[in-house]
């Protein structure tokens, strides 16, 4: 999609980085304080500030949960001066907030904006979710498929042995079993706490070593991650999972007919997106808020799939205290 044909516009996909921006160093006031609730609010308030002063007639369509749970930036919350086009946000103010509270890596404010009714409206429920990075052909890793053969396929593919494949999975009692299989293999497993958004993302990075993340993770997390991927590059595949009629019937309120169904990474974003996300904390793919004399530095990555622009952008803010 070119830039003349594209919905969502160059300025608008800056925009998004000063949001994360925003959420970032306000979070980054609560790193290694032990108070999560905080820092997640925190990262709250700045963002839903500043896409309220933004041209767009944006719904939010992943956000902090249902009206009754969240009071702010709450599933299907109107954002934006309702100037503009119509768009879908999905957001996740702080992905981490266990790693901010302990200042722990990958730690980041993220956030994607997309085509209004392009981006699936994934209830609060976990998702198995598979990805790996870019230039590969289509179908080499699928969810269906054992543990043993997606590494087995993506080490053929990549024209290496399966020992030197290496399988980013949260470290959940959950995944004992897939931990064991991919190790079976020969596999090495880089195991993170929290935040696989980044785990996602690190597939399509060789400097993380990360090639393949595989597991069960938050949904809302997997339609992040997917729009990311959009961006720069990428498979995925994600399937719901529901434990409780309570989740279902959630999930058929936002118009989830099929529980079984296999949603690749273009059903899950599947219009004009735009994706930026702040470090918190030092991490894989960005660097966290740091403090130095007069200010602080923050770095964001801001992508586009309407022209597959990646921005790193470091910055330095001579008056943080005007982002609160």
């Amino acid at each position: 999609m070119s830039e003349k044909t594209s919905s969502l516009n160059r300025m608008l996909a800056l925009e998004m980085g000063r949001v994360t921006e925003r959420a970032a160093v306000c979070s980054a006031l609560w790193v290694g304080r032990g108070d999560e609730k905080s820092a997640d609010q925190a990262a709250v308030d700045a963002m839903r500030r500043e896409l309220n002063v933004i041209d767009i007639d944006g719904t939010v369509v992943i956000g902090e949960g249902e009206r009754d749970e969240a009071p702010m930036l709450y599933i299907g919350e109107q954002v934006g001066t309702g100037k503009g086009p119509k768009v879908d946000i999905a957001l996740d103010p702080l992905e981490g907030t266990t790693l901010t509270a302990k200042a722990m890596p990958n730690a980041m404010a993220v956030l994607a904006a997309a085509a209004g009714g392009t981006l699936l409206h994934a209830p609060d429920t976990y998702m198995d979710k598979i990805a790996i990075g870019g230039g590969y052909a289509e179908g080499i890793v699928d969810l269906d498929a054992s543990p043993a053969d997606n590494i087995n396929a993506l080490a053929k593919a990549k024209g290496v042995k399966p020992s030197e494949i290496t399988a980013c999975i949260l470290d959940r009692p959950r995944h004992a079993d897939l931990i064991r299989a991919v190790r079976e293999t020969g596999a090495r497993v880089t195991l993170i706490t929290d935040g696989d958004i980044a785990g996602v993302i690190a597939t399509t990075d060789p400097s993380t070593g990360v090639d393949i993340y595989m597991g069960t993770g938050g949904a809302p997390e997997g339609v992040l991650a997917a729009a990311a991927l959009r961006c720069i590059g990428g498979q995925m595949q994600g399937r719901l999972v529901t434990s409780s009629d309570a989740q279902k019937a959630r999930a058929e309120k936002m118009g989830i007919a099929d529980f079984n169904r296999k949603y690749c990474m273009s059903e899950m974003a599947s219009g004009d997106v735009i994706f930026a996300a702040t470090g918190v904390t030092d991490g894989w793919l960005l660097d966290g808020i740091h403090y130095e004399r007069g200010g602080v530095t923050t770095h964001t990555l801001v992508m586009r799939s309407a022209t597959g622009t990646v921005r790193h952008l470091k910055s330095f803010h001579a008056s943080p205290d005007k982002f609160k």
